[in-house]
């Protein structure tokens, strides 16, 4: 079944989509996916890899969020840090107290419009509920991101807020199994690339950790179900 996803494309979506899930699923180069590419017989540049990695990982993420189980109202919030241009951002990223990812966000700037910004998209995520409490790290801005949130009547005024240390183990967790397939590409060259590749690495996380409704959680159902988000059905 042809997708018009793929229209106009050179290359079939199956192979499209075998890379760039590949990509993002494994700590992988463009460079180490066009070798593999060449020993199944098939000549693609790495810099056209990337274009596809940059134009298909923000609709994998968009497509699956419809299909996310409901996340818990206990939040775990923490940022990392990406590499972008040679210089440190900073990557928002919240988790339940079971692990599941509530939601992410790329911010040049670490403050307290940058956290109210990244708590109001959570809030926004159909499969996140009102939180009863969030466990925040030690930086300042976020108390009173939570208290204007409050006051616009976005969060009730009874949300407790945590600040200990030890609570947030889990979401450090996490950010390990991002940090381990963004390390290899040794940095971003635009925010616009980071932000996009960032979601679909997000994405295939949270398949990974069967978030998403009826879903085969197998190698092989991962990729039947990736396929038909783009309407391909082999």
């Amino acid at each position: 079944m042809l997708s018009n996803s793929f229209k106009w494309k050179h290359f079939v979506g199956e192979i499209i989509l075998l890379n760039v899930r590949w990509y993002l699923r494994y700590p992988l180069s463009y460079r180490n996916l066009k070798k593999m590419m060449i020993e199944r017989g098939i000549q693609v540049d790495h810099s056209t890899i990337m274009r596809w990695v940059h134009q298909y990982s923000p609709e994998i993420e968009k497509k699956i969020r419809r299909h996310l189980r409901p996340t818990n109202d206990s939040w775990r919030v923490d940022k990392t840090y990406i590499k972008v241009k040679g210089k440190w951002k900073y990557f928002y990223r919240a988790v339940d107290s079971n692990g599941d990812t509530i939601d992410f966000m790329l911010s040049a700037k670490r403050n307290k419009k940058a956290a109210k910004r990244f708590f109001k998209k959570a809030l926004g995520s159909n499969h996140n509920q009102i939180p009863r409490v969030i466990t925040v790290d030690k930086n300042p801005a976020y108390p009173p991101a939570i208290d204007k949130l409050k006051n616009d009547n976005i969060l009730p005024k009874n949300i407790g807020i945590r600040q200990i240390k030890y609570l947030n183990n889990i979401i450090e967790q996490d950010h390990r199994s991002i940090k381990r397939i963004v390390n290899p590409m040794l940095g971003f060259q635009s925010f616009q690339s980071a932000n996009k590749t960032l979601k679909g690495i997000e994405a295939m996380n949270m398949i990974k950790k069967g978030q998403v409704n009826d879903l085969n959680h197998s190698v092989l159902g991962e990729v039947k179900y990736i396929n038909q988000l783009f309407g391909i059905v082999l």
